[in-house]
């Protein structure tokens, strides 16, 4: 038979009217925001009104990325669905989708199969604003910092001090680095420039770490843009930009809400990538999912050495949250990938392969178990290649480790086939666990940076290379050593070095520089090569996409 595309499966739902799911989810017309019949979004006074004893939070993560696909949206989808299958009042939060990987690689992030969330083509296209008004802020800010030096420079900035950057929300390699403000003394001042995408933009940590417009405020306020000839730091306060930042996010701040394919009540709400930012959707999003839901399925980007090591150790420790349990996605296939096998002779079965591979896995489930004290169980996302002996070796092995497996068919079968890992997560959410942290506040930014290279990585330790040494000093002195940590690493490896497969061992990580996000109120270590501004591949999804005489949408996934 023929398989229907994923965006074919999202264009024959029959959406029901956001006003019915809003229903569904126990929400008052009185804090519904309708833009178009089927998404709205939903007012902040919800969240001081509401006096309902918060749900059972569930985060998805998974193994390592890799070419054969993991599927942890499809799986949280799939299992907020399964949730509602067997009788559980569950609700989604999750991160909208940027277009940078929509028109790049990767292509649209809805989930996929019958496992998505709809009207898929407008939340990876636009949605309602959200990312647009994050970059007005981000530039607004850029605009105000250079026509303050423009106009005199009374704080004494130094145009080579600058550390605020421009954002657009696209792979664009060739805005990385940039000189502007050439063409003569009233086109500004000229000086080295460059841009972020949009979803690495500390203006997107802030809207999603934000309790509230009163915090929202204070956090714009508190970036730093750059420093005094002296040294001194500059902030958005002193250029008296954060009301008009804040005027900008107003709207940005409120949760979007949308539906899956069998109508369960998805938040869908702020997009931060979890390689170069922290990968969480907003707090104010996951708050307002626990007040309305008994249990909410969140996710966060990539795999558990990333994703998972921010949400708890950062999104967790600023709100307050405790997960009452983890799953971690897999595949048969991309752990064969993981043991060494071409990505084009994945369908065969091959034992060795999937053992040598096995250890990303474990390694992950280990993190979650023994270094954050969460109760975890593995989701295997079913592939029809999958055979029975590859099966039964991944699960034994996890339940050497004390971790059930559950098979999800989320892809094929929708919430139907998401029920034995909804039994399971239902299971684990009555059980004791010993949450904590991977370190603690106390600790100096260096040791805080070997908690997670040794703990999570499994590396032999941190160095401190280039200007980092520099920087490190300079933060500790402007007293910024409690805050946590932002690792910004590749998502392919456990290392720095995206070419080490598996679980790799006798490695170090090399941090090159270290900066504040002190609105977001984290400090980013970049590790190895990576970047804040991706590039668009050799053949980018946007050369597959188009849109028909009747305003069909075809190729965006």
């Amino acid at each position: 038979m023929a398989w229907l595309t994923d965006i074919e499966i999202a264009q024959k739902c029959e959406m029901k009217p956001i006003f019915e799911v809003a229903k569904t989810a126990n929400i008052d017309e009185k804090y519904i925001e309708q833009y178009g019949r089927y998404k709205a979004k939903i007012d902040l006074s919800l969240l001081k009104e509401s006096t309902a004893r918060d749900g059972k939070l569930i985060l998805v993560t998974a193994i390592t990325p890799t070419p054969a696909g993991e599927g942890k949206t499809t799986t949280s989808v799939g299992l907020a669905d399964g949730l509602r299958k067997i009788g559980k009042n569950s609700i989604a939060a999750l991160r909208e989708p940027s277009l940078g990987p929509v028109f790049g690689i990767k292509g649209g992030a809805a989930g996929g199969g019958y496992a998505q969330v709809v009207p898929m083509e407008d939340i990876n296209l636009h949605f309602t604003g959200d990312f647009h008004a994050i970059g007005a802020a981000n530039n607004l800010l850029a605009a105000m910092l250079d026509n303050h030096i423009q106009q005199g420079n009374s704080l004494g900035i130094d145009p080579k001090q600058i550390t605020w950057k421009r954002a657009v929300d696209m792979n664009d390699r060739q805005l990385r680095h940039i000189v502007n403000g050439l063409g003569g003394r009233l086109q500004g001042v000229p000086r080295e420039d460059g841009f972020d995408i949009t979803v690495a933009s500390e203006i997107m940590a802030v809207l999603c770490l934000a309790a509230d417009i009163t915090d929202l405020k204070r956090r714009l306020a508190s970036i730093i843009v750059g420093y005094t000839y002296e040294g001194k730091s500059v902030t958005a306060h002193d250029l008296k930009a954060e009301g008009a930042m804040a005027a900008l996010l107003k709207d940005a701040l409120k949760p979007n809400l949308v539906q899956t394919l069998e109508g369960t009540p998805t938040f869908i709400h702020g997009g931060p990538f979890a390689n170069i930012a922290h990968g969480c959707n907003s707090i104010i999003a996951t708050r307002m999912a626990l007040k309305l839901g008994d249990y909410v399925v969140t996710e966060a980007g990539f795999a558990a050495d990333l994703g998972a090591e921010k949400f708890l150790d950062i999104k967790c420790r600023m709100a307050g949250l405790k997960p009452s349990a983890v799953v971690v996605v897999a595949t048969v296939r991309a752990l064969k990938y993981h043991g060494g096998v071409a990505k084009a002779d994945l369908n065969n079965e091959n034992l060795e392969a999937l053992e040598k591979g096995l250890p990303n896995l474990l390694q992950h489930v280990d993190n979650i178990k023994n270094v954050y004290g969460l109760p975890c169980v593995v989701a295997i996302n079913a592939f029809p290649t999958d055979t029975k002996a590859e099966l039964d070796m991944v699960e034994a092995k996890c339940n050497e480790l004390g971790v059930n497996v559950a098979l999800s068919e989320v892809w094929a079968k929708g919430g139907e086939g998401g029920m034995a890992l909804a039994e399971e997560v239902v299971r684990l959410c009555e059980q004791p666990s010993d949450f904590r942290f991977c370190y603690e506040d106390e600790l100096s930014i260096t040791e805080k940076l070997n908690a997670i290279a040794t703990k999570i990585y499994h590396a032999d330790g941190v160095d401190l290379v280039g200007n980092a040494v520099k920087q490190l000093k300079q933060l500790e002195d402007m007293g910024f050593g409690s805050m946590p940590i932002c690792m910004a690493k590749t998502q392919y490896s456990f290392s720095d070095d995206a070419a080490k497969l598996g679980a790799p061992r006798n490695f170090r990580i090399s941090v090159r520089n270290l900066k504040v996000s002190a609105g977001a109120g984290f400090i980013v270590a970049l590790t190895g090569d990576i970047m804040t501004m991706p590039g668009l591949p050799k053949s980018p999804a946007a050369e597959r996409i188009d849109v028909d005489e009747n305003g069909v949408i075809s190729g965006l996934f």
